[in-house]
This record gives C-alpha cells, sequence and structure tokens, in this order.
C-alpha cells in the first residue's frame, strides 16, 4: 500500500492514556484466607524467632490441597454463574481472579462489577448487556436443546457469543439436497443441517457462513467445517454422485484418496474449492480465538506495554465517526507520519522508505475486535529528497463497530531503523444513533475532496459512500487542523434519522452552515433546505469546498446548524481550523 501525500508539518506524537480493566487488578491479587494460609512448621519457628507465617512460601502438597478446598468451596450459585451462565464470554484473567477469591461477600462484588464492566450505560441502573446475555441463553435452552442443555450445544453456543445470524438456510429433515457447483454438482440426500449467515462479525470479517450438521439424527446439531459431512450417501457406494462422477469423469473412490479435510467429489471447481479448506480451518479458529498477529514485535509494545529503547517514531491520529446502520458505525482511523521522521535507503537514484502498522481495537474486557496490519511504502526520487522532507503522508483505515467504548491502539515501526517506534493508545467512544432521535456524523474538515465514479462508490481509501474525503490530522486531540490560504476548505458531515411528513412523504429541515473568526464574528453564512441535499430522504450529506484565500491568519471554526421542523429537533457540530 502507498501512502498518500500532504504538504504541512506534523508535530510530535501526543499518547493516549487508558484505564486498566478492574480484571486485570484483580488478577494481580491474591488473597490471603484462612483456608489458604498454610500452618508454619515448629522448624520454622524455633530457627526464626521473627517468622512471618503470612509471608512463608507454601509447599507443593499445601497449594495443592488449598486448591482442593477451593473448588469443593466453590458451589451452587457461583460454581453455576462460572460454568454454566457466562463460561463464554468471561476473560481468562477474570476467571483466574475469581478462583481466587475466598468468601461469598468477594464473589458477590466480583460478580457486580463483571457486569458493570459491561454495562453499555454505566450511569442507567439497568444493564443491557446482562439482559441481553440472559435472553440468549434461555432462547439456547429453549430451541438448541438436544439431550443436553441448549447452551452446551454448539448452535447455543454461537448464538449466545455471537447473537442470531442475519439468516437461516434450514434443512431440518435433511433430505434431497442439489448440490451447488462448488460442491460438486448433482442430488444427493443429506441429514439435517442448518447454514448460519452473518453479514459480519466483530474480528473475524464479512459475509460468514457457520454450518451445522445433525448427524446423529437426534436434534444435536454440530458446528463443522467439512461441507461433505452432511452427505447422508457419502459412504454409499453408486449413489449420491456428483455430477462429474456421473459423467464417468471420476470414480467415487476418488473423494477418499489424498486425506483432504472434504470428501466434495472431484468436478469443474474442486481445485478452486480445495485451496479454500484452509480458509475454513482460520475461520473455525477465528470463531473462537482472537485474531493472529502478524507484526508480534510491535504487539508487544500494545500488550505487554513494552518501554521503548530508541528516540520516539512521532506520529498523529485521527478518529471519525459514520452511521453505517441502526448497530453498526463506520469509524475511520487515519495516521499521519512525516517524511522526516522516516529512514530513507537510496539505491538507484530511489529513497524507500517502509514502516509497519499495527492497530488493534479492544473492548474493556480485553477482548480483541478489530486489528488491522500494514505495511506501507514511500518512494521518492533521491535528488528530491530533502525538498520532500516536510510533506507528510496519511494512512486510512475504516473499521465497522458496534457502539460502545473501546481502546485503539497503534504501533509504528520505521523498518529501516527497527529501533524507531512508535505508539498511542486511547480510548474511544463509538456512539449510538438512536432510532427518531436526529443525529449526525463527525464533522469532517479535508484537504481533499472530490465526487468518485459509480465503479468507485464506497471503495477504496478514504471514500465515505459516494465521495472521498482525506481528513486534516491535527496535532493533538482536541486541537485545531491547519490549513495554508492557497488551499481550500472542505467540510463533510452526515445527518440521520430527519422527520418524513406522512402526507408528502418528503422532509422539511434547514441546514445553515457559518464560518466565525476568534471573537465570535460571523463571517460567512449559508442556510440551505433540506430538499436541496435530498428531499424524500431521512438522512442527508452537507458537503461543500470554499476557499479560503481571503481570510487572514488566524483561528475560525465551522459550525453547521440543522433544525428540523417536522421531528421539532436540531443538532449543531462545530470544527475549528487555523489559518497560516
Amino acid at each position: 500500500m502507498m501512502w498518500n501525500r500532504g504538504r504541512f508539518l506534523v508535530p510530535t506524537l501526543v499518547c493516549g492514556f487508558f484505564a486498566v480493566p478492574a480484571a486485570q487488578v484483580l488478577a494481580q491479587q491474591e488473597p490471603a484466607s484462612s483456608q489458604q494460609q498454610a500452618q508454619p512448621s515448629n522448624q520454622d519457628q524455633d530457627q526464626n524467632p521473627n517468622f512471618n507465617p503470612l509471608t512463608r512460601q507454601r509447599s507443593d502438597k499445601e497449594r495443592y490441597q488449598s486448591q482442593k478446598a477451593l473448588r469443593q468451596e466453590l458451589k451452587g450459585t457461583y460454581k453455576t454463574w462460572l460454568n454454566e451462565e457466562v463460561p463464554y464470554i468471561i476473560t481468562d484473567q477474570e476467571r483466574k481472579a475469581f478462583l481466587s477469591l475466598s468468601n461469598d461477600e468477594e464473589r458477590d462484588a466480583f460478580i457486580e462489577q463483571f457486569w458493570a464492566r459491561r454495562n453499555p450505560d454505566p450511569d442507567s441502573p439497568e444493564n443491557e448487556f446482562r439482559e441481553e446475555h440472559y435472553r440468549r441463553i434461555a432462547y439456547a435452552n429453549e430451541h438448541f436443546a438436544a439431550g443436553k442443555p441448549g447452551w452446551k450445544t454448539d448452535r447455543g453456543r454461537i448464538y449466545i457469543m455471537w447473537g442470531p445470524p442475519d439468516s437461516i438456510d434450514s434443512h431440518p429433515s435433511g433430505g434431497m439436497y442439489e448440490r451447488p457447483p462448488e460442491e460438486g454438482g448433482g442430488e444427493t440426500s443429506t441429514f439435517p443441517f442448518e447454514v448460519w449467515h452473518y453479514r459480519y462479525l466483530e474480528g473475524i470479517g464479512e459475509n460468514i457462513d457457520l454450518e451445522f450438521v445433525d448427524t446423529c439424527q437426534c436434534g444435536d446439531y454440530h458446528f463443522t467445517i467439512d461441507r461433505s459431512e452432511k452427505d447422508a450417501l457419502k459412504m454409499v457406494p453408486g449413489a449420491g454422485l456428483t455430477q462429474y462422477e456421473q459423467m464417468n469423469g471420476s470414480d467415487k473412490t476418488d473423494r477418499f484418496k489424498g486425506g483432504g479435510l472434504e470428501q466434495l467429489g472431484n468436478g469443474p471447481m474442486g481445485s478452486m474449492e480445495q485451496g479454500k479448506e484452509f480458509d475454513r480451518i482460520e475461520l473455525a479458529a477465528k470463531i473462537f480465538a482472537p485474531p493472529p498477529i502478524k507484526f508480534t514485535d510491535l504487539d508487544a509494545f500494545i500488550s505487554e506495554h513494552k518501554i521503548l529503547t530508541g528516540p520516539p517514531f512521532p506520529f498523529d491520529v485521527r478518529t471519525d465517526f459514520v452511521k453505517v446502520t441502526d448497530g453498526m458505525d463506520l469509524v475511520p482511523i487515519t495516521i499521519q507520519i512525516r517524511d522526516r521522521d522516516i529512514t530513507f535507503v537510496t539505491k538507484d537514484g530511489v529513497s524507500k522508505g517502509m514502516v509497519n502498522i499495527l492497530g488493534k481495537v479492544t473492548t474493556i474486557t480485553d477482548k480483541t475486535v478489530q486489528t488491522f496490519e500494514d505495511t506501507v511504502e514511500v518512494d521518492e526520487p533521491a535528488e528530491l529528497l530533502e525538498k520532500t522532507l516536510d510533506y507528510q503522508k496519511v494512512y486510512w483505515k475504516a473499521l465497522p463497530l458496534n457502539p460502545g467504548i473501546y481502546r485503539l491502539d497503534i504501533a509504528i515501526k520505521d523498518v529501516n531503523n527497527p529501533d524507531h517506534v512508535g505508539i498511542y493508545a486511547r480510548g474511544i467512544n463509538v456512539p449510538v444513533y438512536e432510532d427518531e432521535k436526529l443525529g449526525a456524523s463527525s464533522l469532517i474538515l479535508a484537504d481533499k475532496m472530490n465526487s468518485v465514479s459509480s465503479h468507485d462508490i464506497g471503495n477504496g481509501n478514504f471514500v465515505i459512500g459516494n465521495t472521498y474525503v482525506r481528513p486534516r490530522v491535527p496535532a493533538n486531540p482536541g486541537t485545531p487542523v491547519t490549513f495554508d490560504r492557497n488551499q481550500d476548505l472542505n467540510f463533510w458531515m452526515q445527518v440521520y434519522n430527519l422527520g418524513i411528513d406522512a402526507a408528502t412523504k418528503s422532509n422539511s429541515a434547514t441546514v445553515t452552515y457559518e464560518i466565525t473568526d476568534s471573537a465570535g464574528s460571523v463571517l460567512l453564512t449559508k442556510t440551505l433546505d433540506s430538499k436541496e441535499l435530498g428531499a424524500h430522504s431521512d438522512q442527508l450529506t452537507v458537503e461543500k469546498t470554499l476557499p479560503i484565500a481571503g481570510l487572514e491568519p488566524g483561528k475560525y471554526k465551522v459550525t453547521i446548524q440543522v433544525n428540523d421542523a417536522i421531528s421539532k429537533q436540531d443538532i449543531a457540530q462545530s470544527a475549528p481550523f487555523v489559518v497560516e
């Protein structure tokens, strides 16, 4: 991936801070209960009159007896809570911490804190996360039980962890089945099976299909990555042949040669599908584990908070928020670095710099929901390198995230100078765009903005919808971005949930944008009718390009005000900027 080039100086990095999750603190504690404290031997007391039994290291036998006593003590509702109610959502650190507690009062406090950490609205006495979790358990027990509680089945586990699928292709009785071409074609008979389709799963990807098969025909659907497992005639000679086998192109026994993951049979798409076996194995691993990390050296700075040993690699970060659906936001992350901070190696008249980028988004319970990794290259003609050192490069990554509080960690490394590493950590609050409540995206001030072709809508770097928007990145969070007087000021914002008149099926709102100086004087103002931007839509995009050559150097602010005459609501967004 190549960088986009800017023209302005990039200030040094400012690192954010994020509170350590309570689970991590608890995991470091070793409570001293009366049942766990080992009794000192007479020999210890005789040899050391100042002997303290609380600090004496316990023997292996004593530790084993203590752990056995704890396991026996953990019973009743606490054992049920740990092993049956939260086994799929509790972290290893939290489990370890809970098992180390010594009495019921501590366990009650831990459980209260466990749910409080997951409460999407800490100020509310109701906890939507906890209510949804128990609703999912109840649903799983009601719909997926198969000689064992529904929460213990594969379908129940997936439902509890990931929620209901967006669609289900269900074959509850099995029976005749026309294979798609990628499974060899032809007709066969199957065991009962289901395919759950998710449009998006955090940390896994888009358009995920999960297959469950009931080979015992007892209602116990198990998760499988072998699409041939549902074929009830797979082991019957001469029955359930694929289209290729029917045409005498292959013998059915060939399916079982080669030791492949699936026995789908040869066909025109067989070799291509064979290569996707590894994708299915990887998908199965990701369903129950965080995604793997490619830049493990950078991950150490994020996960282990490793101390920098060399000069810090400065960079700046900007995050914005754009509504996608009622339960999903797009979070564009823009990273900005200047050429002067990159180490270049010159060869054959070309100066080349390389930067590894690793980003990770985690929940407040330390669950990784998104990662991104990239190696970006910066190429400059050797004779022009000195002139380009004050140029800046911007990298852009848009992540889909559910509303909630997350921690964003980013680490970058100068490939040509391995000790040159930069880190960034900050909490981000992805907003909820409530139904029937007027809302707005981030107000983005951009140094470049233009419409894209129909082929590029929604695709590519810096593309939001049908517009290319390259944000200006501030030196520090909350500080103004900077523009040259010979540069245009571009601003972009979306408005959501405008009221629609029942009779005319159209909206009725005013959109006013204005520019004010540091003294609050209005230098420019203009009002638009919402019908000019889209008469029959409850969502509008406000985008404008203004020349600022007439503005004197100084501080300014652009404000967009929306007044909805139908819903009787209003909303405003402002963004400061500096003209040099």
